[in-house]
């Protein structure tokens, strides 16, 4: 019978304190995976993972060190404890470094409200095989795809418990399960491919895999024959799919860590308009069933609702323990750690304000412009926000789409894009991100 995780954080704790440390925390984390790929109607890849993992972190006045192992013996739990406080005494001091103080910590979570893990029974290799082969075979049987690049279906299900001598421990389970498929229409040199995907917490809300097959192919198929627009500054709309990602360099950019480094354009920039008037970003940790939500942190404190950006202003950055002590704030409870390292600050769920007008009416707004549905590389300089990107999407004339478009680099800066963005209002409310297409006005593009 396997350990409780709450005795093997337990054992690490007291492991740490008996080989000479002055503090310390303890991660386990356990679990199982399965994750299955088809190819013609038959298995091509299984994949199955199960085990255990430890991390312990201690400290000896200010200096810290990290070890992990996936063995949980006795004798190889004092054996980290000792490797890792003789690294601690060696270790240069860091005056950020430390547990929270206990009045920090939190208490009282309710994680049945979370819904962070399926109860119902998980699904067998035989069953995601299915799924895969449905979403392979509903992708074929629509007219012009050649083949199917992928075809999957996986499932994961794990348990997380952390630990300090501050006096936290705490824990939780998660669940995952998910169908993607990969489409190609076309042959030789004019092949294009595209995809279509889910993962959600719970089983019974998971998209169909025939759906999945069938939109990945229709989405290949609006792909041929792409051409190269002209160079020039044209308005952009940022596909939903994708316009997560342009929140994101927002995000990165409003790290701690960056911030307190000095490689962030937003440093200083706290009061600041970064997003238009009317616009809020807002991290949500406890919105039930997402993969983002959490109780606590991995240093034991509450997580929070809270709004990075209110009404177009930045009011905050994410922050761990030791980067708020850097830049002279407090943690927002966003640290987040694996067990062979320290915390870092990392955003948890976040959702655009999003906008009174659809998708179309965006497009039949824009004249000559650009839908970007893909993007590949990056180049953005993180002092400046200078921002370029190799994309494809569909060229638009007259308010409507004409043909499909590769080949073609957008260029902006990220502040002046962000203070001018418009949301449509088709986001998707069951990502962790929850972002609706964006269009931007006056980007360069470098086409033909």
């Amino acid at each position: 019978m396997n350990r409780p995780l709450d005795s093997l954080t337990q054992a690490l704790l007291d492991a740490a304190t008996k080989a000479g440390a002055d503090a310390a925390d303890a991660l386990a984390v356990e679990g199982s995976s399965t994750e299955i790929d088809v190819r013609n109607g038959t298995l091509e890849q299984a994949e199955r993972s199960e085990g255990t993992d430890i991390g312990l972190r201690v400290f000896i006045g200010r200096r810290s060190a990290v070890v992990s192992s996936s063995d949980t013996k006795d004798s190889t739990i004092a054996t980290m404890a000792e490797r890792a406080v003789a690294m601690a005494r060696e270790a240069p001091e860091d005056p950020y470094a430390g547990l929270a103080d206990p009045a920090q910590l939190a208490r009282d979570w309710d994680i049945e409200a979370l819904e962070m893990c399926d109860p119902t029974d998980a699904p067998s290799p035989a069953e995601l095989q299915e799924d895969a082969c449905a979403a392979e075979a509903a992708a074929l049987a629509v007219e012009g795809i050649g083949q199917v690049q992928s075809a999957s279906a996986g499932y994961g299900r794990r348990q997380v418990h952390l630990a300090a001598s501050n006096g936290f421990s705490g824990g939780y389970w998660r669940s995952s399960r998910s169908r993607s498929c990969v489409a190609i229409a076309g042959t030789g040199l004019e092949m294009e491919r595209d995809y279509d995907g889910d993962s959600r917490t719970f089983q019974s809300e998971l998209r169909g895999a025939a759906e999945i097959g069938r939109r990945a192919a229709e989405r290949a198929l609006e792909r041929q024959n792409p051409r190269r627009p002209k160079t020039g500054a044209y308005p952009v709309l940022f596909d939903e799919r994708i316009a997560a990602s342009l929140v994101g360099h927002l995000i990165a950019a409003a790290n701690g860590a960056a911030v307190a480094r000095g490689a962030s354009w937003l440093r200083g920039a706290l009061g600041e308009d970064v997003l238009p008037k009317g616009l809020s970003l807002v991290e949500d940790p406890h919105r039930p069933r997402i993969a983002g939500s959490r109780p606590f942190d991995a240093e034991g404190l509450p997580t929070q609702a809270r709004a990075l950006v209110e009404d177009g202003v930045l009011t905050g950055y994410t922050l761990d323990l030791a980067n708020a002590r850097k830049l002279g704030m407090e943690p927002t409870g966003n640290a987040a750690r694996g067990t062979s390292g320290g915390p870092s600050p990392t955003p948890w769920n976040l959702a655009l304000t999003q906008g009174d007008k659809s998708r179309q009416e965006l497009i039949a707004q824009m004249g000559s412009g650009l839908v970007v549905t893909s993007m590949i590389g990056a180049t953005i300089n993180p002092n400046t926000g200078d921002y370029s990107r190799g994309a494809a999407g569909f060229w638009v004339e007259n308010g409507e789409v004409a043909y499909p478009v590769s080949g073609v680099t957008i260029a902006g800066n990220l502040r002046d894009m962000l203070r001018r963005v418009t949301p449509a209002n088709d986001a998707r409310g069951w990502l962790s991100r929850v972002v609706p297409s964006l269009l931007v006005e006056g980007l360069t593009l470098a086409g033909e």
